[in-house]
């Protein structure tokens, strides 16, 4: 299938810039709502879009909103979205100087953006260099610990046989985790308590990165019990200029999948704020990080962290670093891709206030099972404080075919009870009708005391769970 293009002939005009736009025309190789981030940061560079889109997302926002659209195949994603000859075409059919990726489908893929490169198209990322060496969990791990990062008491390297996954073990010392060396987002992961469940929970976390990565390599990490989730944003741009952004929060986790992040991280004093930001500049040094990304590290109850990944994007989580710091991290990335230095300093970047997001997704909020479908009302909240992400809107249709988004919803306060209580209120004033949505789930979190008091770790949510299914 060619890639189909129609330009819309209706137009307004745009308004002037102050600055000259880092690029004429951009691609969004996305959907939803990051692909209409993207757009929206775009038109106020006074650039010109191109969206993408498959046969089920023929009426979406971002395509409406894109100045061109192309039509790049059916529904499933490895015919559409994750089709590079497809992507590639549509953006020199349209003249496209550069593609963003967004996050997901081929905004950490190597290859991509080697044929990007090929083809003359500049890549709003890092370069396939950078995305490969950390992309692939164990060759990170030696980067790190070259670079003098702490890194998580683990295997020295790949972990081939149950043999060798029981030595191992024995020697970090339960309890362990079998991680994927390709992957992430909690697939080809296994928790061990024991040498007895470890042979049967190795060959099941190899089975399942081979599935989910094409990849089947592991490696092995000690298991933190009650551990918090912290990750540093980070921006550089090709000069060599690598500032951070702060810290965010992102424990409250369900199968390693965030639900809700904050900024900055109740847990951490401001001692320790400026070692693991320090640290993480440190890390992007160390692999001559450009553009946007994260270090991810998990902090335990004696204030000790380790480096668990880098992540090579943007990420679903950005809008509460941008609360607090008032910076457009997708602006940033424009300007850095088209051989911008960053428009702020570290002494520039100051943390102001609280931000949290809370993820809505059309699932069951008790089960977390899918449900797609069409949305027959929507209100979403305002006010003071309040953003909203998204490309819903009223008769939307939720597709099962992709991930199940519908919106993140951010509240910004003076301090983190403020910025609680516009949770509360924003999520009392949500209204989606027609699929079930996460947001009762979340509004349950927002009151219960040990989310109140900051008190909670990466295994809380099991617990929270727990709590529920003892009340109904």
């Amino acid at each position: 299938m060619t890639a189909a293009i129609k330009r819309k002939t209706l137009k307004v005009p745009a308004a002037p810039h102050a600055e000259e736009p880092p690029f004429k025309k951009v691609l969004i190789a996305n959907r939803g709502e990051i692909a209409l981030r993207v757009i929206l940061a775009c038109k106020e560079l006074g650039i010109q879009t191109v969206a993408v889109y498959s046969e089920a997302d023929r009426n979406s926002l971002h395509v409406r909103f894109a100045d061109e659209e192309v039509c790049i195949g059916p529904a499933p994603s490895a015919k559409s979205y994750l089709n590079i000859p497809q992507v590639i075409a549509a953006a020199e059919v349209t003249g496209a100087e550069a593609i963003h990726p967004g996050y997901g489908f081929l905004s950490e893929n190597a290859y991509f953006v080697e044929v990007c490169q090929a083809c003359g198209i500049n890549f709003i990322g890092p370069n396939p260099e950078i995305i490969r060496k950390m992309g692939n969990k164990a060759q990170a791990k030696a980067t790190m610990q070259a670079a003098g990062i702490p890194l998580m008491p683990g295997s020295d390297g790949l972990v081939e046989t149950v043999d060798e996954a029981l030595a191992n073990a024995e020697q970090i010392g339960y309890p362990v985790i079998v991680k994927a060396s390709a992957g992430g987002g909690g697939r080809g992961m296994r928790i061990c308590n024991n040498a007895e469940e470890l042979p049967e929970l190795y060959h099941t976390a190899r089975s399942e990165a081979k599935i989910a990565f094409g990849d089947d390599a592991v490696y092995m990490e000690k298991y933190l019990l009650e551990p918090r989730h912290i990750e540093v944003q980070i921006m550089g741009d090709l000069y060599g200029n690598i500032v951070h952004l702060g810290e965010r929060e992102c424990s409250i986790q369900r199968r390693h999948q965030k639900l809700i992040e904050e900024s900055p991280s109740g847990a951490i004093t401001q001692e320790l704020r400026e070692r693991i930001c320090a640290m993480a500049v440190k890390a992007a040094r160390a692999v001559g990080y450009y553009n946007a990304g994260t270090i991810e590290f998990l902090l335990d109850k004696r204030g000790d962290f380790f480096f668990m990944e880098m992540n090579t994007r943007v990420q679903v989580e950005h809008p509460v670093t941008e609360m607090v710091t008032g910076i457009d991290i997708v602006k940033e990335q424009l300007r850095i891709a088209a051989g911008q230095r960053l428009t702020f300093t570290q002494a520039d970047v100051v943390q102001r206030g609280h931000a949290i997001e809370c993820r809505i997704n059309a699932e069951d909020p008790w089960k977390f099972t899918p449900c797609p479908g069409r949305i027959t009302a929507l209100n979403f909240p305002g006010g003071p404080g309040i953003r909203v992400d998204t490309a819903m809107y009223q008769d939307a249709v939720i597709p099962p075919t992709y991930d199940s988004m519908v919106a993140k919803l951010i509240a910004y306060g003076n301090n983190r009870t403020e910025a609680l209580a516009r949770m509360r209120r924003a999520l009392d004033t949500l209204v989606i009708e027609g699929v079930k949505t996460t947001a009762p789930l979340h509004r349950k979190i927002m009151d219960h005391p040990d989310f109140i008091s900051g008190g909670f770790s990466t295994k809380w949510m099991e617990t929270f769970m727990a709590e529920l299914d003892a009340e109904r």
